[in-house]
């Protein structure tokens, strides 16, 4: 890293004027880009030492060797600059929003002739109104079939050809008012995706209304089915409208922030609320040893760079750093003014707080089920070492699982984890040998000996020298008493283990009489009893490949014409014996020796 005196001259010479910076590394390479009010003080701030006490930082300064300067006229372009240099860079030390959850929207291409109406989890399209995010996907369709019902709008992609006549498609297809009528005009048609827009924002009077006339126009002319229909229909809105919760009485557009942090990650919970009702929420997390100080002005920097809808308040649990700036920017995007509030008292302040809730249990959430890569991987490793008592983090869990139908073709599986993750490699299948009928325990002693006596062993072609830090058995104390068996055999009573039964989700430790009870929602829990399903998964998939090459070796010995040249052949042409059962006639008929009367035959056999 060159040092302070290194820059002296360059940082002398930077003007005190808003602009943004980009610092780069010895290939030319982007690694942060910032935004300042006065760029001489803000530049030279990374190489004071006050400013080193997160790691993060050091690792980038560390890697700099030259940056550049763009000035600006005001900081509200300094601000447009820096989320335009960001997405053309996409700099490694620049801070970045990852939702919790691809949640989906109704999206409107309003800048169309014939605008569409359609779901859709990407919102990059220009000239789109998105609507959401639906956080129940059965309530999203239901919207959208009525709306398909009520009004002739484009659900598909293709334009109708210019001077065409032809019908929309929907018509066709029985989702418009009046099926098969002349096609509207774009001003009637406009008139039609203002209604639907409308009901898109809560504003549903008008929806209402038309779907009651025509359940009256139904009844009037006995169609009572139809009029059953639309009574469905009216109802179904009615729920979606009920499940739009009013949180405020007034009725302003807003977006409420709530933020909290835990685990190496800061997490933000976004309340969007329309009209005064709760209509959805999104959620988004970013590393907490990010480069930028102000954690929250980077979400709200982050997500409204990026958002399509801007509403008329943002309100946030406390002020963020150039606040002015910030609203200065999203009203020029907006067309309209924003205001950025950190309400201390009344109503706004308990939305915030609810924003603020939703929050904590979104997180807690997010950190079981939603943490990507290695940030994810380590967190839960950790929780397991904690929650099992363990003495060191396991790094390489190994998972078995016995399968067997009626004491025929016992089977074992062996699952592999390392650092949080499937080993799909090393994924081993055993065909139990010295077992004669269904007995799980003596099933489970040999399997585990077979494996362990392999670790450590260092000889060509040992696949299972690797020890394991953690094993995991499918089953309660009968199975943990059978590895014990097994490892005392082999002087390995070292390796923690452990077994996972199926009815209460107990588990079964050495060095414990009673049983873990870890509560449902447990991090570590819910680890193991991936690592179960896995190996059962595993196991049962081996044990049904097993009986259907039986089934498939006996049948073919009872066909005339078929023998161990054709049988190859098949095999060979489909994969595995389940592919030859699953082949029709057809299919069969054109492996190289197989004849269209000998391809029936072999299906009436196999069926």
């Amino acid at each position: 890293m060159r040092t302070n005196n290194t820059y002296r001259e360059e940082l002398k010479n930077l003007p005190m004027a808003p602009g943004c910076y980009l610092f780069k590394d010895k290939t030319g390479r982007v690694l942060y880009v910032g935004k300042a009010r006065q760029l001489r003080k803000r530049v030279a701030s990374y190489w004071q030492k006050a400013h080193h006490d997160r790691p993060k930082i050091e690792l980038m300064m560390d890697k700099i060797v030259s940056f550049d300067i763009v000035v600006t006229t005001t900081e509200v372009e300094a601000l447009i600059l820096e989320k335009t240099l960001i997405k053309k860079h996409n700099p490694p030390f620049n801070s970045d929003l990852r939702d919790d959850k691809s949640y989906p929207y109704l999206a409107v291409t309003v800048e169309e002739e014939y605008p569409r109406v359609f779901v859709t989890r990407e919102l990059h399209r220009r000239g789109t109104l998105y609507y959401g995010p639906y956080t129940n996907v059965r309530a999203l369709r239901t919207t959208l079939d009525i709306l398909r019902s009520l009004y002739p709008i484009r659900t598909y992609a293709r334009q109708r050809p210019a001077g065409k006549s032809r019908p929309f498609l929907d018509y066709h297809v029985k989702w418009a008012l009046t099926p098969g009528s002349v096609p509207m005009d774009a001003a009637e048609y406009g008139q039609v995706i203002k209604k639907v827009i409308s009901f898109l924002e809560g504003r549903n009077p008008g929806v209402l209304k038309d779907l009651r006339s025509k359940m009256s126009v139904a009844s009037a002319a006995q169609e009572y089915e139809k009029a059953a229909a639309v009574r469905d229909k009216i109802e179904a809105i009615e729920y979606l409208m009920e499940g739009q919760k009013v949180v405020s009485r007034d009725k302003y557009d807003r977006d409420v922030i709530g933020i909290t942090s835990g685990d190496g990650a800061v997490y933000a919970r976004i309340l969007f609320i329309r009209g005064g009702k709760l209509i959805g929420s999104r959620g988004y997390a970013l590393d907490q040893e990010q480069v930028d100080e102000d954690i929250l002005g980077a979400v709200v920097e982050r997500f409204y760079s990026e958002a399509k809808s801007i509403p008329v308040e943002i309100l946030l649990p406390e002020a963020i750093a150039e606040q002015d700036v910030v609203a200065a920017w999203l009203s020029a995007k907006r067309g309209r003014k924003v205001a950025i509030l950190a309400p201390v008292r009344g109503e706004k302040k308990k939305l915030v707080e609810m924003a603020m809730t939703n929050a904590k249990y979104a997180f807690e959430l997010y950190r079981v089920r939603g943490r990507g890569g290695e940030e994810r991987a380590t967190w839960l490793l950790g929780e397991l070492k904690k929650d099992l008592a363990l003495a060191s983090m396991p790094f390489r869990i190994e998972c078995f699982d016995i399968s067997t139908l009626q004491g025929a073709e016992t089977v074992a599986s062996m699952v592999v984890f390392e650092n949080g993750k499937p080993r799909k490699s090393e994924y081993r299948r055993f065909r139990v040998k010295l077992v004669s009928g269904q007995d799980d325990f003596a099933s489970m002693v040999e399997v585990l000996k077979r494996r362990l006596k392999h670790i450590g062993v260092d000889e060509p072609g040992n696949k299972f020298a690797a020890r394991p830090d953690l094993l995991v058995l499918d089953g309660g104390k009968p199975q943990l008493t059978a590895a014990l068996i097994a490892e005392d055999a082999l002087k390995l009573r070292d390796i923690p283990t452990f077994a996972l039964a199926k009815r209460e989700e107990e588990i079964f430790m050495s060095d414990r009489d009673e049983p873990l009870r870890l509560s449902r929602n447990s991090a570590s829990l819910n680890v193991i009893r991936y690592l179960r399903d896995e190996a059962h998964r595993f196991a049962v998939t081996y044990h049904r490949s097993l009986r259907v090459k039986a089934m498939l070796a006996s049948s073919f010995d009872t066909i005339p014409g078929v023998g161990e040249a054709k049988k190859k052949a098949l095999i060979k042409h489909f994969g595995s014996p389940g592919g030859v059962m699953e082949a029709s006639e057809e299919e069969l008929a054109q492996v190289q020796g197989i004849s269209k009367i000998l391809a029936e035959t072999i299906y009436r056999a196999l069926h």
